[in-house]
């Protein structure tokens, strides 16, 4: 899994409440048994009409989430199915961050085992963050044409149920006066685990709060497979030291049973 330590990137926002993980990833495309190729069908349902011809009432259908790393959403995203799906989709489509006032339990956890960071923010946040992205959009729309296809900020790391996800309540949000940050039209975010803080456009800055377990584990990039193989030393010295008498053992109490 790759770690995730300092992230900035471009922001796409969701404004909507109960994102249910069949709309991120529908049940049809529940297919596959690894972990890519789900970014396509992300919100495919919303995405796409009913003949699967593009649907220009998305709001993503003016490619304003093209490039994007960083999703901004409603109130209890990822609520209904516990399918790990839907963090698989969302990783495959390039999304490393989620910001929400809160998020639905399980979905929350399947997150940061895909590498995925939730992070839940109060709600002014949030809402400042959808009127800068709404703001960012109607620049862009100004300046069109000539900053149509203008290049998307995008780096990464350095140096290297419906219950709401703990932290919201304690992050520390403010707005103070500030550059706006805009960027020819896009708004983008730094999302910075190991102080634990978001900061943006227009002064945006504001705490969160993340297990000290899973924060470990993001920053190390490692998933539940890579936390056992920190151990791999000590597991082929208990193999080798109990393994064979354990077959023993085994093997007569089957002999005995079949007698």
């Amino acid at each position: 899994m790759e770690p995730l330590r300092r992230h900035h990137g471009k922001v796409a926002v969701l404004d909507r409440l109960n994102v249910d993980t069949d709309q991120i990833i529908p049940k049809q495309f529940l297919k596959r048994v690894e972990r890519s190729g789900f970014g396509q069908y992300l919100f495919y349902d919303w995405r796409h009409n009913a003949d699967g011809t593009p649907n220009p009432q998305f709001e993503w259908s003016d490619g304003s989430a093209d490039g994007a790393s960083i999703l901004v959403a409603g109130e209890n995203f990822g609520c209904g199915s516990s399918r790990e799906h839907a963090a698989w989709a969302l990783s495959d489509y390039g999304f490393r961050v989620i910001l929400a006032p809160s998020f639905a339990d399980i979905f929350y956890n399947n997150c940061f085992k895909n590498g995925v960071l939730p992070i839940a923010l109060p709600r002014e946040a949030i809402a400042t963050l959808f009127e800068q992205a709404r703001a960012a959009q109607a620049t862009k729309q100004e300046a069109a044409p000539a900053t149509q296809g203008a290049a998307l900020v995008e780096s990464d790391t350095a140096p290297g149920g419906q219950d709401a996800a703990p932290g919201a309540e304690s992050s520390q949000y403010s707005l103070q006066a500030g550059p706006s940050g805009l960027d020819a039209g896009v708004l983008s975010l730094t999302v910075d685990l190991e102080s634990q803080t978001v900061s943006g456009a227009g002064g945006f800055h504001v705490s969160f709060d993340v297990d000290p377990f899973r924060r470990k584990c993001l920053l190390e990039g490692l998933d539940d497979i890579g936390l056992t193989m920190q151990w791999e030393d000590e597991i082929h010295r208990f193999e080798d030291k109990y393994a064979p008498r354990e077959r023993y053992e085994l093997f007569s109490n089957c002999y005995l049973n079949f007698e």
